[in-house]
């Protein structure tokens, strides 16, 4: 049973609703050398046949850079023309994605038993397994370094997907980009239409459609062994004509003559007039391929789809309500009236919306999702958020695939199914992807630092100090470790530097530790008050309310997803119109749930009223005002969902004052 509330054009239907409501050394190309204005660039010699995309594939650089750096190239290349490549951009490249070099090296040219992936920021061994549905052991097994942990740029053997699924969305093999590949000559390989390619990768565009990266590959009937288009042959018949030689008749077609030996035994009697000769030629060349036909399949990865605005946005509110296990029912509650807050602030500007809020049962029992999925409201919807736990997500990720429907997950950090679904957005981020982040931003920030461990206490955050410290390794930057944090005092002068920042970071993340390590600052202190000693710390320690003053004087660095400065403006007015509202103040949680429904809300509804159906086009581009999470999404392949990425690092100054810096890319 529902009923139905009308403000304006602003509609609530409820239903079921609770009563109370990185770095590896570039390899030098094969190219020459030369200088022009003090700028080092690679030559190259135009080859018949090339054009702008072809010659950015070999350099793994955009067209617009090689625009940029070539002006007179805007109405095509010419056959022989000479081309400035630079340098210092394709060594950059290289380096950051540590797969051209990789990839060259090892020419994965069957990749019919296995494929390369080149590990990006925020990527585990079991998420790799889970994005090519294969497992966590297969993956060892073929790269045995990696049971140790990967670093970003790793390039990692993948066996290839070969058996046909009963869930269609899963028949897909993989297929690792090749140099001088295009998007025409992969479709080619497979004997597929490009558009088939583009499909079954949403992310695919010219940035990410690179040399090493992966795209999938459809397959449905069954699995056929398949060779690079540039390898692939057809047999032709060629009569052998008065004055011709067997080198003339190789060089006709670009075949060694051992090969037209091979094939025609008859030559062992000499070559005749009239001699009907099997030649495998390359099908690139007996296909008489339209160059036409490859700048429109090139074409697919620049345009866009067409962004439908509408008059009246759908949007699906689904969470398990009713669900007191751990007073989630609670908090669940003050996340819808949150998000109430957002949608009435965004009716104020004139937005419509038909806003539908389901109960969708609690735990794994997914029956009364799954009924709620039947309805045409739901069928009707232009956004979905909600989904608790993994059998929920599952479910509501299905739906939202075979609707074309964009889900939001809200809560979830490490659902498996935003890895496969272009359609997903994870606003949680993945706490792996934090973890990178933080690190490459203190290995920039603090790598002058006297950088100082402590060992011990409880909740040690092993993953993250893990990561750190091997990044500082091998970045060359020393740091020293203390056993526990009641030694800290006793052995300052051994590991503090009078006239160096000092940076005391403890492993645990607990209470009782940060104390101990703060009452041992506190000596420190007392002794030689020239010493400068900073903490960086762990999202935890915002919770610590108590210790404050004392994360002030030590000047503190912590690192967090979502973080609220109670004093900001933005802070402020959503809790008076929160007590407005619902005549109390907001629960104290961490985060808290009626700002994760506000900023969630804001984000979402905002980016579809401005940009329509397809607003994941411009998902970054979206211009609000949040109070507790910042937004910035990435896809960590080119055919999943989008993750944020971006997270705070917090600065307790000295003088009283809090600073957030956003890290996002």
């Amino acid at each position: 049973m529902g009923h139905l509330i009308q403000q304006g054009r602003f509609f609530v239907i409820m239903i079921c609703l609770l009563a109370g409501i990185n770095s590896m050394q570039a390899q030098q190309l094969p190219y020459e050398i030369v200088t022009v204005d003090g700028q080092s660039y690679y030559k190259y010699k135009v080859q018949p046949g090339e054009g702008l995309y072809a010659v950015s594939r070999i350099f793994s650089i955009s067209v617009a850079d090689l625009l940029r750096y070539n002006p007179g190239s805007n109405s095509g290349l010419q056959n022989g023309q000479e081309l400035l490549i630079p340098v210092t951009q394709v060594s950059e490249r290289i380096s950051s994605d540590a797969a051209p070099q990789d990839i060259s090296r090892n020419d994965p040219t069957d990749q019919n038993t296995s494929f390369k992936h080149t590990v990006v920021k925020g990527e585990t061994v079991y998420s790799i397994s889970k994005m090519y549905h294969t497992t966590v052991d297969q993956i060892i097994r073929l790269n045995p370094s990696a049971a140790n942990g990967i670093a970003i740029g790793a390039v990692l053997t993948i066996p290839q997907r070969r058996v046909i699924s009963s869930e269609k969305e899963e028949n897909y093999r993989y297929h690792t980009i090749l140099p001088k590949e295009t998007l025409y000559s992969v479709a080619k390989t497979y004997r597929l239409k490009p558009e088939d390619v583009v499909r079954a990768n949403v992310g695919l565009s010219v940035e990410s459609f690179q040399i090493g990266k992966t795209i999938r590959i459809p397959f449905f009937e069954s699995y056929e062994v398949v060779k690079p288009f540039e390898k692939q042959t057809a047999n032709i018949i060629h009569t052998v004509q008065r004055g011709e030689t067997l080198y003339s008749i190789a060089r006709k077609y670009d075949v060694e003559v051992s090969t037209l030996e091979q094939m025609n035994p008859m030559l062992a009697g000499g070559l005749k007039p009239n001699m009907e000769l099997i030649v495998a030629v390359a099908r690139s060349k007996v296909d008489n391929l339209d160059p036409r036909e490859e700048n429109q399949a090139n074409r697919l990865l620049t345009k866009q789809s067409p962004s439908q605005r509408l008059d009246m946005m759908k949007v699906g509110l689904l969470l398990p309500f009713l669900d007191q296990t751990s007073r989630g029912h609670l908090r669940l509650q003050e996340y819808y009236e949150g998000f109430l807050l957002a949608v009435n602030e965004m009716k104020e500007r004139g937005a419509n919306f038909e806003l539908y809020v389901f109960e969708i049962g609690k735990g794994n029992d997914i029956g009364k999702l799954e009924s709620l999925l039947g309805t045409l409201e739901m069928q009707s919807l232009n956004l979905i958020i909600g989904g608790v736990n993994d059998a929920q997500i599952k479910v509501l990720s299905d739906f939202s695939r075979s609707h074309n429907i964009k889900y939001v997950v809200p809560f979830s950090q490490s659902n498996e199914e935003v890895l496969n679904n272009g359609f997903m957005f994870q606003v949680n981020p993945m706490s792996s992807l934090v973890f990178t982040k933080t690190v490459t931003y203190f290995t920039q920030k603090f790598r002058n630092a006297n950088i100082i461990f402590v060992e011990g206490g409880g909740d040690p955050q092993k993953e993250f100090v893990t990561l750190l410290q091997s990044s500082l390794k091998q970045q060359g930057i020393p740091f020293k470790t203390i056993a526990e944090a009641g030694l800290l005092a006793t052995s300052s002068e051994n590991v503090l530097r009078i006239g160096q920042e000092n940076l005391i970071l403890p492993l645990s993340s607990d209470a009782a530790t940060l104390r101990k390590v703060i009452s041992e600052l506190k000596k420190v202190h007392e002794a030689t008050p020239e010493i400068v000693t900073h903490l960086f710390g762990h999202p935890d320690w915002q919770t610590y309310g108590e210790l404050k003053d004392e994360l002030t004087q030590f000047g503190t660095y912590f690192y967090t997803p979502f973080f609220v400065d109670q004093q900001s403006y933005q802070a402020k007015r959503f809790m008076d119109e929160f007590k407005r509202w619902y005549g109390r103040e907001p629960m104290e949680t961490y985060p808290s749930y009626g700002m994760w429904g506000y900023d969630t809300a804001l984000y979402f509804l905002t980016a579809l009223q401005r940009n329509g159906l397809n607003f994941e086009q411009k998902i970054n581009d979206v211009d609000v005002s949040t109070i507790q999470f910042p937004y910035y999404f990435e896809r960590l392949n080119n055919w999943g969902g989008l993750i944020n990425g971006a997270l705070y690092l917090v600065h307790y100054d000295q003088n009283g004052s809090i600073s957030k810096t956003e890290l996002k890319r």
